[in-house]
């Protein structure tokens, strides 16, 4: 008995359904890019140690290379081209790093603003990394430090060298980001 190698699936993607056959062996970015022409993730170094092909999946990074396609059915997926809300403007993430220049070539700069979205949600919600000086819960929400935002950003790479502006677009947004909730609250 033969087995299948491919199936029909369909993707969540920046909140529309994508229904396509994949071979199993496809990467969420080779569908992304090959199949669906989203072309916003990159392709990098294709082994995961980039974050150029960072995209959120339900609302937590991963790098898009080494997810396969189908294990990524059900789930929703959020790319570059998703993350400003319709009719918004840019996402102040976007708008933080257009301010400070956190670019210089702009090809990781995609991966880069998915990731600094989670790195915000992440410290957040109180995620220690491995910058926190103090993980004992009764510690509270460490300072989103230029060593935290550098730690937490340390899975993607940038060739032209413009960190020292992605720290502080970052830094931006996240204060953005505490201002609009606690005038909400």
């Amino acid at each position: 008995m033969a087995l299948s190698t491919s199936s029909a699936i369909t993707l969540n993607i920046n909140g529309e359904k994508h229904s396509l056959p994949v071979d199993h062996r496809t990467t969420l970015l080779d569908a992304l890019r090959e199949r669906l022409d989203l072309t916003g993730t990159k392709k990098g170094c294709d082994q995961g140690q980039c974050g150029a092909c960072t995209v959120l999946i339900d609302g937590r990074r991963a790098v898009s290379c080494l997810q396969l396609a189908v294990a990524s059915e059900g789930r929703e997926i959020t790319t570059i081209e998703g993350v400003a809300a319709e009719g918004e403007g840019l996402h102040p993430v976007q708008q933080a790093f257009l301010d400070l220049d956190g670019y210089q070539c702009g090809y990781c700069t995609p991966g880069q603003i998915c990731s600094a979205i989670a790195v915000i949600e992440e410290h957040a919600a109180g995620w220690p990394s491995a910058a926190t000086t103090d993980v004992r819960p009764e510690a509270g929400v460490p300072e989103l430090s230029a060593d935290e935002i550098r730690e937490r950003m340390s899975g993607n790479l940038c060739r032209c060298g413009a960190y020292v502006s992605i720290v502080q677009a970052v830094a931006q947004a996240a204060a953005a980001e505490t201002e609009g909730t606690e005038t909400v609250a």
